[in-house]
């Protein structure tokens, strides 16, 4: 199995890169993480939305893989504890899939994209920077996988 986070936006600050890389780095073996950047539709006056959100959909479907789960982030997806992202973790090995975690540009992520999602995840509360929502993602994912073999990692 396979996990790729598909985000929206490129040339992020370097220290984006580095932190996701790290934690990518450290994944296990069986469970490798990837990060594929999708180009941001521009934003143009007049331009709707909706049509741009379509466009982001477009290459998002593009880079997912061809049999896998689609994990939609949202501010309304299921607020997980870490305990309960390593046991969605645990499902989704065991199902033997790959699964996309996908990260919306600006403005979000289009409906019928959110709609085909198996499922849908937030990360906080907070309104995050997207670079700051990826390393925060990675860690989780990390956190969660070290959690699975009893990786002293995480501490409650």
């Amino acid at each position: 199995m396979k996990l790729a986070v598909i985000a929206v936006g490129t040339r992020l600050p370097a220290w984006a890169d580095a932190a996701f890389a790290e934690f990518a780095r450290r994944m296990p073996r069986e469970l490798p993480l990837e990060l594929k950047e999708i180009k941001a539709e521009p934003r143009a006056e007049g331009k709707p939305v909706e049509a741009m959100l379509a466009a982001e959909a477009a290459r998002i479907g593009a880079a997912l893989p061809p049999r896998g789960r689609l994990v939609a982030l949202d501010e309304r997806g299921a607020d997980l504890t870490t305990r309960q992202l390593a046991e969605r973790l645990r499902r989704w090995m065991e199902a033997g899939d790959d699964v996309a975690l996908v990260i919306g540009g600006p403005d979000g992520l289009a409906p019928e994209l959110k709609d085909r999602a198996a499922e849908t995840l937030r990360l906080s509360s907070l309104t995050l920077p997207h670079a700051l929502a990826r390393v925060l993602l990675a860690e989780a994912l990390y956190r969660a996988a070290s959690l699975l073999k009893n990786h002293p990692y995480h501490r409650e």
